[in-house]
């Protein structure tokens, strides 16, 4: 194309000034060629010259000169095009331009930097946070769109010399374009059409190719084959918004609706961008920057909530992470707490562990998941827990348990399940501890479950539990043999366990898989979280006072359910502060004899009798027992009428129910009262009812009298002879001596020191000799078969030793025996004589008897020395 006109004559501009598009320009003044642009010899690629403004000098010579303009393009895309044409001085020129396209310029700019510095805070925030944000793949979509605006810049030949350069990397920006655009949506929807997305992305990368190859080898211009590109990112952008408006239509988040309208818009303003590129040239670039602003500001927005959200999870986790900790401490002092009571008795020591582990066995046989095989592992644990409630006494009582006893140690599951109430991050672990002891019959305790109405976790521990304690040695047998174990479950199928747990179990100990390694409790971890400090606290004070509760039991008396003398003295002493009234030292007559003519279960259950009788008497005062047959009463607030029919009425109802007990028919009651007012010590008043107990007894018993009332006599030889002779009379009575078998061990160790003394005084010569009740190999005795064994033991001690020698029991299967002056030699044939008889009386041969026996006389050097 050819421009040709002719300078005014008033022309005196310094500069004419076209832009060029996509051509080769030539200007001529007069026929001269003034200025020449074309980028031939420069270009890499492509048929055209890049677009920019030529610049040709002139003067005032020029005026009235023929201009001619020459235009050049080998792309019909442009063919035609004419651009304004610029007269005057150069830098106004160049204002003017600024003025005129400078704007996109600098927005072009302000992208470039916004796309990189969104780029650098979203690595800085994926490493911090080590995850990905949205903002990343903008930030490429922002450098993309800020290049391709810095190239069709009006200006771009100021900022590079070399103008193709930045002409061919605006085609390449839109060839390119849906691939970080399609990441940046991918990245949003959560990779929902990643697959799509790939697809379009390989169409753009092919399209790019095949542009680049056709430019390299001068075919086919970009500019030629931009429109395929142009649709292409145009299409990207149209799927892009709708799969964005279907996924946050079902989305209820401020930011993302806002996202849906600023890819609306940023849509829009590619749409017009497009437009532009053809026809409104000077506007070129931007729309773009108008639409990556706009994304730069949802996406600022839409980070910052993110980078909450993300914070919040990361402080939830961290939070649930110091609660697991902490759950484990728990579960950890817990368990401590449970081997603590465990370790009480070396018998039972591990016996949670262990019920633990075959209670996992058995669910992972049953197919249940790793995290509920644990949980039950840590319920069956602390399945035991309430056993910190019962006394020691009764835990590691080695003989049948009495019916009370028994009611009492079956409380353990109460007590377990009232400690563990408030732990809740253990599923499961109140009923273990509640229904363990329940039968697959409903004769269980506590609660007489039956069937499936028993947890399935309380019947799976009660399994591993039986299966623990048959396995194990108790103080009063050996563990049981394997087959007797077997055949003692199977028999128990349907009614003591759950059939289908037996049959379990039975598979478990048919494949030999029950165990388990050398260790008493499993790894735990340790930490600490505030929201569970509460459960922790109340957990423990829990325990504090069931053991403070189990520790005031140790002063109850078991047979009388009365506070024993300690306990007593002090709760009396401290109600006499406050009240008036009468305390009553109470003695029970005969007990000896009826222990020694019925036996102790009689004597036991005269003190039972009486204690009852107590409790009912003392609703508003206070009753102990002193130990032995002394009992202290304190009746607060009564007269001395009122005291004398409370005894008397006593009295009669002790008598009538010692007579319609032929065993107990001896016993009678004799009480000393001392009638004491607010200020009298505990002390004066104590001695006082005892000298009163002392002046009935020596005044025939079965009576009471007031201290106030005894008529103190001076002695004279009367008294003296009555005495004597109701002395003599008592100690009738009271059973004769044979070989002093009735000695409790400390009584024993009296006499021991006595003959000790007679030694040392007279060279006597005396033997110390233990008898000890071996169990016979293979063999697992009862405990009836125990004490009958050792009762036969007793009878054939008293039938062969002297009045003089001194016997005593010395442990649960042991007797000791000081032989008073025997000869040496013939110790073996006292004890043959004995163990005789033994054998005589016993037809059981489960136990085998054997003796040692010492000097005192050698025990004494061995002490000295």
């Amino acid at each position: 194309m050819v421009i040709t006109s002719t300078l005014p004559s008033d022309f005196d501009a310094s500069s004419i000034a076209i832009r060029s598009s996509l051509q080769d320009v030539n200007i001529y003044i007069n026929g001269t060629l003034r200025e020449q642009y074309s980028t031939s010899k420069t270009r890499l690629i492509g048929k055209n010259s890049a677009s920019r403004f030529i610049f040709c000098s002139t003067s005032h010579e020029d005026a009235g000169k023929e201009l001619r303009i020459e235009l050049t393009t080998y792309t019909s895309n442009y063919s035609g095009v004419v651009n304004q044409i610029f007269c005057g001085d150069k830098a106004d020129i160049w204002q003017l331009i600024f003025n005129h396209y400078g704007l996109a310029t600098y927005i072009a700019f302000f992208t470039l930097f916004a796309g990189l510095t969104t780029i650098l805070f979203s690595l800085t925030l994926g490493f911090v946070y080590h995850t990905s944000f949205d903002m990343e793949y903008l930030g490429w979509c922002m450098i993309m769109g800020a290049t391709w605006m810095l190239d069709e810049s009006k200006i771009r030949q100021l900022l590079i010399p070399n103008s193709s350069a930045l002409a061919s990397l605006c085609f390449v920006m839109i060839l390119l374009g849906p691939i970080p655009l399609l990441l940046y949506a991918d990245n949003i929807q959560n990779g929902l059409h990643r697959r799509l997305y790939h697809i379009v992305i390989g169409i753009s990368l092919l399209d790019f190719t095949v542009c680049s190859i056709l430019a390299i080898a001068n075919i086919a211009d970009y500019i030629e084959t931009l429109p395929l590109g142009q649709i292409i990112l145009i299409g990207t952008f149209l799927m892009v918004f709708i799969h964005l408006c279907l996924y946050i239509r079902h989305r209820k988040k401020a930011s993302d609706h806002l996202l849906l309208l600023a890819h609306l818009l940023v849509l829009l303003c590619v749409a017009a961008e497009c437009v532009s590129v053809y026809f409104v040239t000077s506007l070129s670039g931007l729309f773009i920057g108008i639409g990556m602003l706009i994304l730069l500001f949802v996406n600022i927005v839409r980070t910052l909530r993110s980078i909450q959200r993300i914070e919040n999870e990361r402080q939830q986790q961290e939070l649930e992470r110091k609660q697991k900790q902490t759950e484990l401490l728990s579960l950890q002092m817990m368990q401590t707490l449970s081997t603590t009571i465990e370790a009480k008795d070396e018998y039972t020591r591990g016996h949670s562990y262990r019920v633990a582990e075959y209670a996992a066995l058995i669910a992972a046989e049953l197919g249940w998941s790793s995290e509920e095989i644990q949980q039950l592992k840590h319920a069956a644990y602390l399945h035991d827990i309430g056993k910190i409630g019962i006394p020691d006494l009764i835990l590691n009582k080695p003989s049948r348990l009495t019916d009370d006893e028994y009611n009492l140690i079956k409380k353990h599951t109460v007590i377990g399940a009232e400690i563990l109430k408030d732990i809740t991050f253990v599923p499961h672990i109140v009923e273990v501890a509640r229904n363990h002891h329940e039968r697959y019959d409903g004769n269980g305790y506590p609660d007489g479950l039956s069937g499936v109405e028993i947890p399935i976790h309380a019947r799976i521990t009660a399994m591993a539990d039986s299966y623990d304690a048959m396995n194990s040695r108790r103080i009063y047998r050996n563990a049981l043999p394997p087959e007797m174990i077997r055949e003692e479950i199977s028999k128990n199928r349907g009614k003591q366990f759950d059939p289908e747990i037996t049959d379990v179990f039975l598979k478990l100990i048919d494949e030999n898989r029950l165990v388990l390694d050398n260790q008493l409790s499993p790894e735990t971890e340790a930490a600490a979280q505030p929201e569970i400090d509460n459960t922790i606290s109340k957990f423990i004070s829990d325990v504090v006072t069931t053991i403070k509760n189990q520790e005031e039991t140790k002063h109850y008396d078991l047979l009388t359910g009365l506070p024993m003398r300690a306990l007593g003295e002090q709760l009396i002493a401290e109600f006499m502060k406050e009240h008036s009234g009468c305390l009553v030292f109470l003695d029970m007559d005969n007990l000896k004899k009826i222990n020694d003519i019925h036996g102790h279960k009689a004597g036991d259950r005269a003190l039972k009798n009486l204690g009852n009788l107590l409790s009912r008497y003392t609703i508003d005062g206070l009753a102990c027992r002193l130990g032995g047959d002394e009992f202290l009463l304190f009746l607060p607030d009564v007269t001395a009428e009122s005291v004398s029919d409370t005894m008397t009425q006593l009295f009669k109802q002790f008598h009538a129910i010692a007579q319609a007990d032929t065993e107990i028919r001896y016993a009678s009651l004799s009480a000393g009262l001392c009638l004491c007012t607010i200020g009298d010590t505990f002390a004066d008043c104590y001695a006082k009812a005892d000298k009163a107990l002392y002046f009935v007894k020596q005044n025939g018993k079965n009576q009471f009298s007031f201290y106030q009332q005894i008529n103190y006599q001076a002695p004279g030889s009367a008294s003296i002879a009555r005495d004597l002779h109701q002395i003599a009379d008592s100690l009738r009575q009271s059973g004769s001596y044979a070989g002093a078998l009735d000695l409790n061990y400390r009584d024993f160790s009296r006499q021991y020191e006595y003959m000790n003394q007679l030694i040392i005084r007279s060279n006597c010569r005396c033997y110390l000799v233990m008898v000890t009740m071996e169990t016979a190999a293979d063999t697992l005795p009862h405990i009836e078969e125990i004490e009958q064994a050792l009762s036969q033991m007793e009878q054939s001690i008293r039938q062969t030793i002297r009045r003089v020698d001194v016997c005593t029991r010395y442990s649960a299967m042991q007797y000791l025996i000081i032989l008073f002056e025997p000869i040496e030699t013939q110790i073996p044939n006292i004890m043959d004589r004995i163990f005789i008889q033994y054998y005589k009386h016993s037809k059981n041969h489960s136990f085998q008897p054997g003796y040692e026996y010492l000097t005192m006389t050698e025990m004494k050097e061995n002490d000295d020395k």
